[in-house]
């Protein structure tokens, strides 16, 4: 997946240390924005609205789940 892009919301501060999405049709991938190079959580389309609705039960804002992450 070529077309990774952060947030619009990613700024200084705690926004250089965020999440990068790529998709595709089929799959959603993710990944850390300061190691790109590491491995990347890969749904399929369909399951990642899932996951997001988990994250956003349990995290109130992007900056909650970025200091959970570390």
């Amino acid at each position: 997946m070529d077309n990774w892009r952060k947030s619009s919301y990613s700024g200084e501060g705690d926004g250089n240390n965020c999440v990068e999405i790529a998709n595709s049709p089929i799959h959603i991938a993710i990944r850390d924005s300061k190691a790109p190079a590491t491995r990347t959580l890969t749904f399929q389309t369909e399951a990642f609205a899932s996951f997001l609705d988990t994250l956003k039960s349990i995290h109130s804002t992007v900056t909650d789940f970025a200091r959970f992450r570390g």
